[in-house]
């Protein structure tokens, strides 16, 4: 449990640091549209890299400074298939003062790194807010149930793996238990929250008193909201990790 709270917490201080890191080069780039120079470049190679069994292209390029000065610089955008191909004409942005730190003129080449990293960055943030916002409408739910809800008695059924969800190479366990509605005669089945360890052994110790009363049925209080059912939660209060 501790291991799930402090990962959705890092999910999403990881998200705030990756989108800050994206928006300060967002900014860097804008300032160096704000100065920049053109010029006409020409692609002179492509530059390979693998990765993963995979090749990527990034191009050379050389272009000249109004002064007459040739600068060649190799682009940061790695594509496949190329961007570009060898001979090819470009547009060059580079700053004035400084012609080395040059760009060619194209979204990838402009904006990728900023895109990319917001991407990455909003898919952490979006996930750890999710899990967090989450917990607390599950919190104000149980917190609700308590105050007003109507405890029943609901047949234990068994404890599963949820092997559907996963943290840090580690899946929770459920509880299930079973309860007939005597105004309906509607079965409902009912699960716990997830439980970050397993809690076989303790279930079996507490509910160990009740097979000599009846025999084969051990239960389980939950709370139900009152004429809906299927607003519940399993109370689990007497597990300790």
């Amino acid at each position: 449990m501790k291991k799930f709270i402090i990962t959705k917490y890092a999910l999403l201080l990881i998200g705030i640091a990756l989108l800050f890191g994206a928006f300060l080069i967002y900014q860097n780039t804008l300032r160096f549209l704000e100065t920049a120079v053109t010029s006409e470049g020409t692609v002179i190679e492509l530059i390979r890299s693998t990765s993963n069994d995979s090749n990527t292209f990034a191009p050379v390029v050389e272009f000249e400074t109004p002064n007459g000065r040739s600068i060649v610089f190799k682009s940061n955008s790695y594509r496949y298939p190329p961007a570009y191909m060898p001979g090819e004409k470009v547009e060059v942005l580079f700053a004035k003062n400084a012609p080395n730190d040059a760009r060619i003129n194209g979204f990838f080449s402009l904006w990728g790194p900023e895109a990319i990293l917001g991407l990455i960055g909003a898919g952490f943030f979006l996930f750890g807010f999710s899990m967090i916002a989450f917990g607390l409408l599950k919190g104000n739910k149980i917190k609700y149930l308590q105050e007003h809800g109507i405890p029943i008695e609901a047949t234990f059924e068994s404890v599963r793996l949820n092997s559907s969800f996963e943290v840090n190479g580690q899946s929770p366990y459920n509880i299930f238990a079973k309860w007939t509605d005597p105004s309906t005669s509607h079965l409902h089945t009912f699960k716990s929250d997830n439980i970050w360890f397993d809690p076989s052994f303790q279930l079996n110790q507490q509910l160990a008193g009740q097979v000599s009363e009846q025999v084969d049925k051990r239960y389980l209080t939950v709370l139900i909201e009152k004429g809906n059912p299927k607003k519940y939660h399993v109370d689990i209060s007497f597990l300790t990790e």
